[in-house]
């Protein structure tokens, strides 16, 4: 059995919207980053997706939540799913739109170029049946209704399932490169740079006696020379 939950991002939103658990405890849950979650919490991440209750689902038990509600260092434990989703056959070829929703898949596709820019043309055309034209033109602002375009979570329109959309997900992050060192900006200098004193260079003992010396034998005759005026005076 996956230790993963049904619908990661729908389940995400449901324990943000319905429960006290901390980010990490939802995070640790749905396999996601605790910055994540938080974007969900803020409204910035997942818009549009219906939450998943995983009590209904058999994922979690109300037991289970309250006990981790008031510990926040204990993580939930998924339990046996009781639904049993039914084997996928694999497709070839981009996915059948029906004729009701063509209209939509702009908007699908401009959601999916916002929220999720890691994927390719290939997985988008994938999940909403569409084509690379059509991407490359509302990438470009070129598309006939550009203007009136707004972007709208696939699943949500029900060109394709939150399964699906999860996979191509997790195949385009494990695609992305890693990113170069120098490429990730300044870095902090090392403590003992920003820490220690600058070395003054000292002059030689030698050459600050003699210039000593020859300052005082120049004092002294300067004097001896007064004092001589005074006499002949």
């Amino acid at each position: 059995m996956s230790n993963i939950p049904l619908m990661p991002k729908a389940t995400a939103v449901w324990l943000v919207d319905n429960t006290a658990l901390t980010f990490e405890q939802i995070g640790d849950f749905c396999k996601l980053h605790p910055l994540e979650v938080k974007g969900i919490a803020d409204g910035e991440v997942a818009q549009g997706i219906k939450g998943l209750d995983p009590i209904s689902t058999g994922q979690l038990s109300r037991d289970e939540i309250t006990i981790a509600e008031k510990n926040p260092d204990r993580r939930l434990k998924l339990q046996e799913s009781k639904v049993r989703l039914p084997e996928q056959k694999k497709r070839r070829g981009p996915r059948y739109t029906p004729v009701s929703r063509r209209h939509d898949r702009p908007n699908a596709i401009l959601w999916l170029l916002r929220s999720h820019p890691e994927l390719k043309d290939a997985q988008i055309i994938r999940l909403v049946g569409t084509t690379k034209s059509t991407i490359q033109s509302i990438k470009e602002r070129t598309h006939w209704n550009s203007a009136q375009l707004s972007p709208m979570d696939p699943v949500t329109l029900g060109l394709c399932s939150q399964i699906d959309l999860d996979l191509e997900v997790q195949r385009a992050a494990k695609d992305r490169p890693a990113t170069p060192i120098e490429d990730r900006g300044a870095t902090l200098l090392p403590a003992d740079v920003t820490t220690g004193h600058d070395e003054i260079e000292e002059a030689p003992k030698g050459r600050e006696s003699l210039d000593l010396e020859t300052v005082f034998a120049k004092l002294g005759g300067s004097k001896k020379n007064e004092n001589e005026d005074d006499d002949e005076d």
